[in-house]
């Protein structure tokens, strides 16, 4: 069986390959990725070299290079769509590639789908879609008030999958995960850049009061729920896939600074909170804990571990953030 996992080269993508390559011998991989700044196949050199792998270079939204990665798959072929735009900041000031890759992308992978009669497609979503709760947690059926051009962009994606599933038959299902944490993690998020700012001994930029909540999940427990539903999951249905770890920024921040014996009073510089930032995130996990799965990782143990991977990785990260710090300069220029 093949399966084509594109955005294979970004965080979630990268560990969910080498979770499907370390559990189903009988499973090869197409990892199929632009490569932008934030896909980087240094997350995968453990296992380039597994003849079950095999990288194509390639955006979702140039139908020839996706026409020419599906039609690999056959019949039985299953596919797997990570590919996206994701940060928020960027998306509050750049919104259009967004919009570009996370809808119009999403309908290219599509329309192959279709016309190769793919046996299955899951879209990988996220909590934000819904928007900010202040009590209770969103379900599958909860209406999508995204609050920033990124959830947006994910929001319209969504439902782009629905119609294509509701109006072709096309077999597909969505997952929604809440904030996801681990290694291979692109250092523009919380976590990541928290700790490696660290560990390079400068501040962390915390956003307003800190008292935004998130629900963190880690992300070998992610790739494990997405396994699940790829081969369980009832087609054309969406499933929440939450850590059950609420906790404010503020919160992450002190436990990060506590675990490198850092002052949290030293270390922490506030900044102006960003536009429509969203107060809390939650979402209802019942629908795929009917179906088996629980998260193995607490966020203890998965915050050590995330921790002690930055640490023993600096080679990685440091090579990533000057990564970042080009690309900020040559889009900077490109926006003036």
């Amino acid at each position: 069986m093949r399966l084509l996992v594109a955005g294979g080269a970004g965080f979630i993508g990268s560990n969910f390959i080498r979770y499907i390559l370390s559990n189903y011998s009988e499973v090869e991989v197409i990892n199929f990725d632009k490569l932008t700044y934030a896909g980087n196949l240094e997350n995968l050199t453990d296992i380039e070299h597994d003849p079950r792998y095999s990288f194509i270079k390639g955006d979702i939204c140039d139908p020839k290079a996706v026409e020419k990665a599906v039609s690999r798959l056959g019949a039985k072929g299953l596919i797997v769509n990570f590919a996206a735009e994701t940060h928020v900041d960027r998306s509050i000031v750049s919104a259009g590639s967004f919009i570009q890759t996370d809808v119009f992308g999403t309908m290219v992978l599509l329309e192959a789908v279709r016309k190769h009669k793919i046996a299955r497609y899951l879209h990988i979503s996220t909590d934000e879609v819904y928007g900010s709760v202040e009590r209770g947690s969103f379900n599958e059926r909860s209406g999508l008030e995204p609050n920033s051009p990124y959830a947006a962009s994910k929001a319209g994606g969504d439902l782009i999958v629905r119609s294509y599933c509701k109006t072709y038959g096309v077999p597909a299902v969505i997952t929604r995960s809440s904030n996801n944490y681990g290694p291979y993690q692109y250092p523009e998020k919380l976590i990541p850049l928290f700790i490696t700012n660290l560990l390079e001994k400068k501040k962390v930029p915390l956003y307003g009061d800190g008292k935004n909540v998130r629900d963190w999940l880690y992300v070998e427990d992610n790739c494990s729920a997405i396994d699940l539903v790829l081969r369980e999951g009832e087609i054309g249905e969406v499933y929440n896939i939450g850590g059950g770890n609420e906790r404010q920024n503020l919160e992450i921040t002190r436990i990060i600074l506590e675990t490198l014996d850092l002052d949290p009073k030293k270390w922490i510089e506030p900044v102006k909170d960003r536009p429509g930032h969203d107060r809390r995130y939650s979402v209802d996990c019942g629908k795929i804990k009917k179906l088996g799965w629980r998260p193995a990782k607490s966020f203890e143990d998965g915050l050590k571990e995330t921790i002690s991977w930055y640490r023993e990785n600096r080679s990685w990260w440091k090579n990533t953030k000057k990564k970042q710090s080009e690309f900020k300069m040559s889009w900077l220029e490109a926006r003036h």
